[in-house]
């Protein structure tokens, strides 16, 4: 979900024809790799965990060499290196999709939502989705757990009223995201002691620990909220939308490799929000090999030997 925009995006106003015009041209120039598939990630824990079971799934169950190209900062890039061809597979959450890539607003349930996403990803992208990997990484406005347990706070609408107190610290992505800052702001009425801090991710929980800023926006299935004491407050009025994890391919891909989307297909439903969690926490506060934790979770899972 956290991720930084491209300069040379496809501006909002532009509308959906626009994208897919975009859209066509990139396809047009895309190179061929048709000897190999192409993983990307964004540039954050969570991204990298899932292009790494992602791409070690394929490399279990298929015989196609498999490269990655991972830290492929946030959710434009990746969708301009899927639409040119130049990554094959990665992993993306439905949530961010209707907002940020289809400009729309979200509306409807989780199954809905992914359906939707589907569709118009089939229609008019030449990309689909695999099935929904198991948990939802929505959006999480952190405080301290001891802030929480003093001030009795478990909901955002209870914490609106601190907020004039509070400084706030949150990703770029999330400052300039329709589903991000200004409409948290609006939905809570929320006004902080100054503007929010813009952040690098992997600097808001430290940042949030050490009382250099007193709320953040995270994720909900951030392995540092229990590691560092950190309160997840509930948006009560169901600000954020949900946000899928699912792996996003290009259908010529598949055309080419369609043992790829069985094997993907398998990781469908094998994640939690807990065990996510443990993933992230396994690397950003264990600071363990990604390769080695992707390959233990498969195997407990059965997918892999």
């Amino acid at each position: 979900m956290k991720n930084f925009f491209s300069a040379t995006w496809v501006p909002a106003s532009y509308g959906l024809g626009a994208i897919i015009s975009f859209a066509l041209l990139l396809v047009s120039c895309a190179p061929s790799h048709s000897d190999r598939v192409v993983i990307g990630c964004k540039n954050f824990t969570e991204s990298l965990m899932l292009g790494e079971l992602i791409a070690q799934q394929i490399e279990a169950h298929s015989h196609v060499k498999v490269e990655r190209r991972f830290y492929l900062a946030g959710t434009y890039i990746c969708q301009q290196a899927i639409l040119s061809g130049r990554i094959d597979v990665y992993p993306e959450y439905t949530g961010t999709v209707v907002t940020a890539i289809l400009k729309e607003k979200v509306a409807g349930n989780k199954d809905e939502i992914y359906r939707h996403v589907k569709t118009e990803y089939e229609s008019h992208f030449d990309l689909t989705l695999g099935p929904p990997l198991g948990f939802n990484d929505t959006f999480a406005m952190e405080i301290r757990g001891e802030d929480a347990r003093r001030l009795n706070l478990k909901t955002l609408s209870q914490a609106a009223a601190f907020a004039p107190h509070w400084h706030a610290g949150f990703g770029y992505e999330f400052m300039e995201r329709p589903d991000g800052y200004a409409g948290l702001a609006a939905a809570y009425n929320l006004h902080f002691a100054a503007p929010p801090r813009i952040m690098d991710l992997g600097l808001l929980a430290p940042a949030l620990k050490a009382h250099q800023i007193d709320i953040a926006a995270g994720n909900a299935t951030d392995g540092l909220i229990p590691a560092l004491d950190l309160f997840a407050l509930e948006d009560d009025r169901h600000y954020f939308p949900p946000y899928e994890a699912v792996a996003v391919m290009r259908e010529q891909m598949l055309r080419q490799h369609p043992e790829i989307s069985e094997a993907l297909a398998q990781l469908g439903g094998k994640i939690s929000d807990a065990e996510m969690q443990k993933l992230n926490y396994a690397l950003d506060g264990r600071h363990r090999d990604v390769q080695d934790v992707a390959r233990e979770f498969l195997q407990s899972k059965g997918l892999v030997k």
